[in-house]
């Protein structure tokens, strides 16, 4: 896989979600081994997804995401939940992967995401 063809996957993804009503590309780049996506997508429910996503392809031609940012929140703003792993949270397992929950407040430990995972949760495949 090529980083050209990771970004191809994302963007046949928002455009055939019949979950995704719209989404607007912020920032973009690719380079050989690696890329950067921003985008910002409404929801049928009108809730908003913003994310960033720097992932390099690794010898094996696999994806890895480096770093990454996914915010939901509702039609009105209010934090649904974020997944991100910018590394404020050293005590939680799977460091630096966590999980903000808007509902409670509290940060939890996280799996390690990407736009594929958190599409799949926000629109309960």
């Amino acid at each position: 896989m090529t980083p050209s063809d990771y970004l191809a996957a994302i963007k046949e993804r928002l455009i055939t979600d019949p979950h995704i009503l719209h989404f607007h590309i912020r920032k973009e780049r690719i380079a050989l081994q690696d890329g950067f996506l921003r985008a910002r997508l409404t929801l049928v429910d009108n809730s908003m997804l913003e994310f960033a996503e720097y992932f390099q392809i690794t010898e094996r031609g696999d994806v890895e995401v480096l770093t990454y940012s996914f915010h939901w929140a509702d039609a009105q703003g209010q934090l649904i939940k974020r997944w991100d792993n910018t590394p404020h949270f050293p005590e939680l397992d799977g460091f630096p992967d966590h999980l903000h929950d808007g509902k409670t407040g509290q940060v939890q430990a996280s799996m390690p995401m990407n736009l594929f995972r958190v599409l799949d949760i926000v629109t309960n495949r």
